[in-house]
C-alpha cells in the first residue's frame, strides 16, 4: 500500500519529468505498484482487499468435509477447479479456516502418552498390562506348553488378569477387553511392559494396530517401566502371587472356566488385603469407569482338528459339524462383538456357524446351525462399531452434488 505522502511525492517527481523506474528507486517501491497508483487504479492510504471468490464454493466444501473429515486438500482442491474454482492451495486452506469447514473427527480425539520412564503425569489413572506364562497348563485347555496370562493392574492396587490361549494381537485385544469388563473401567492411560504383540522389538514403540484398540476405548497408550507418585501405600506386584500361589491350586483336570473364576477370586482376595493395609482401592482410576464400549472388532482365527465325534474343540467347548471331516484340520473364526463363530475349511469355505457358548462352560453345541459363505460373514456393514482409521475415503455425498450442479450452473 503506498502512503499519501509518497504518492505525493511521486506526482510531483512525476511531474518534473522522472520516469517511473526512477521514481520507483527512489521511493523504494514496485514499478507496476507505482504506475497503478499514479493512473488512478488505487488510492493512497486505502488497502486493496483481493475479491472473495471462494464463497460459491463453501457449500460444496462444507458437504465434502462432513461426510469425509480426513479429505484432503488437494483432493478437495481438484474437485472444485472441476467447478471453476481458480485458487490455489493456500488459498483454498486459509479459506477452509476462515470459514471453519473442516469438521473434527469425533473418533480420532485421542491422544499417545509420552513414552519412557521419565513420564509421570499419567500416574494413579494407569493400567499396566504385562504377560505371564506359566509351564505345563493342564492339557484340555488347549494351550500347548506354556499358559499365557495377561494381568491389568491399576496404580491404586486392583488388577485382574485373563487366560489367553497365545500372545498373538487378536488374542491380546480378548484379553484387555476381558480385563476392563472384571475391573469396570479402562483407565486414563494403558502401559504396556514385556507384552510382545504391543510392542515393537526395534525400538520399542507401540504397535499402530494398538492405537486404533486405544481410540475405541478412548484412552492414551504409553510403554516401558511405570514410576508412580501416588503417596499412598504401593500396590501388590501380582506377578509374584499368580507364579507362586495361585498357580499351585490349577490341577490337570481343571477346566478353563473353572481356572478364570479361581483367579478372578484371587485377585479379589489380594485387592481385599491391600485395602485392609491402607491401600486406596477403588479410589483411583475411576475417571475411566462407566460403560465400557462394545468389544474391539478383531477376529479370532485358530486351527483345529475335527475329532472323531465330528466335534470341533474351541475355548473350553465343542462344536459340531457335519459328518465326514473327522481328522481334517478347520478354522474357527469368532469376531469379538458378535455372538456367532464359523468353522470353515482351509480353502475358507463356511462349513458350520455356532452361537459361541461360554467360555469354559464344557458345552457341545449341536442342533440347528446356520451356514454362510465366509466373505459375507466378514465383509457386512459395521456401522459405527469399526473404528476410524482415517483412510476410509467417501465418495460426494446427494447433497454435495446438488450443490456441485448448482455452482457449476
Amino acid at each position: 500500500m503506498l502512503t499519501r505522502e509518497e504518492y505525493a511525492e511521486a506526482r510531483r517527481l512525476y511531474g518534473e519529468g522522472w520516469s517511473l523506474s526512477a521514481i520507483a528507486r527512489s521511493l523504494g517501491r514496485d514499478r507496476k505498484t507505482l504506475r497503478s497508483y499514479l493512473l488512478g487504479g488505487r488510492t493512497p492510504g486505502v488497502r486493496n482487499s483481493p475479491q472473495d471468490t471462494f464463497g460459491q464454493f463453501a457449500p460444496y466444501c462444507r458437504d465434502r468435509l462432513r461426510d469425509d473429515p480426513h479429505l484432503e486438500a488437494t483432493v478437495l482442491l481438484k474437485e472444485i477447479a472441476e467447478l471453476g474454482y481458480r485458487g490455489g492451495y493456500s488459498t483454498l486452506t486459509r479459506a477452509l479456516r476462515r470459514y471453519h469447514l473442516r469438521p473434527a473427527c469425533t473418533q480420532c480425539r485421542w491422544t499417545v502418552a509420552s513414552q519412557g520412564p521419565g513420564n509421570t503425569s499419567t500416574s494413579g489413572d494407569e493400567l499396566r498390562f504385562s504377560w505371564l506364562k506359566l509351564p505345563d497348563p493342564p492339557p484340555p485347555w488347549g494351550a500347548g506348553r506354556h499358559a499365557h496370562i495377561l494381568i491389568g493392574s491399576l496404580a491404586s492396587g486392583p488388577w485382574r488378569a485373563a487366560l489367553a490361549e497365545n500372545e498373538q494381537p487378536a488374542q491380546l485385544i480378548e484379553a484387555i477387553d476381558l480385563i476392563l469388563r472384571r475391573l469396570g473401567r479402562t483407565g486414563r492411560y494403558w502401559w504396556f511392559d514385556s507384552v510382545p504383540a504391543a510392542i515393537c522389538h526395534t525400538d520399542g514403540t507401540v504397535r499402530p494396530g494398538l492405537l486404533h484398540v486405544a481410540r475405541h476405548y478412548g484412552v492414551e497408550l504409553g510403554t516401558g517401566p511405570r514410576r508412580s507418585t501416588t503417596a499412598s501405600p504401593p500396590a501388590p506386584d501380582p506377578l509374584r502371587p499368580i507364579e507362586d500361589f495361585w498357580w499351585r491350586t490349577i490341577r490337570p483336570d481343571t477346566r478353563l472356566q473353572t481356572a478364570q473364576e479361581s483367579l478372578d477370586h484371587f485377585a479379589a482376595w489380594l485387592d481385599s488385603r491391600h485395602s485392609e493395609s491402607g491401600g486406596s482401592v477403588g479410589d483411583a482410576g475411576r475417571r475411566g469407569s462407566g460403560r465400557l464400549p462394545a468389544p474391539f472388532p478383531a477376529t479370532i482365527r485358530v486351527a483345529r482338528t475335527v475329532t472323531p465325534h465330528d466335534l470341533v474343540p474351541f475355548r473350553g467347548n465343542h462344536y459340531a459339524v457335519p459328518s465326514g471331516l473327522v481328522g481334517t484340520t478347520v478354522e474357527v473364526a469368532w469376531r469379538l462383538d458378535e455372538s456367532h463363530l464359523s468353522v470353515s475349511t482351509t480353502g475358507g469355505a463356511v462349513v458350520v456357524r455356532h452361537t459361541v457358548a461360554p467360555r469354559g462352560a464344557g458345552r457341545i453345541v449341536g442342533g440347528p446351525a446356520q451356514t454362510l459363505p465366509l466373505e459375507h460373514l466378514e465383509g457386512r456393514d459395521q456401522g459405527n462399531r469399526t473404528p476410524c482409521n482415517g483412510r476410509t475415503r467417501f465418495p460426494p455425498s446427494t447433497e454435495a452434488l446438488l450443490h456441485a450442479r448448482a455452482t457449476r450452473c
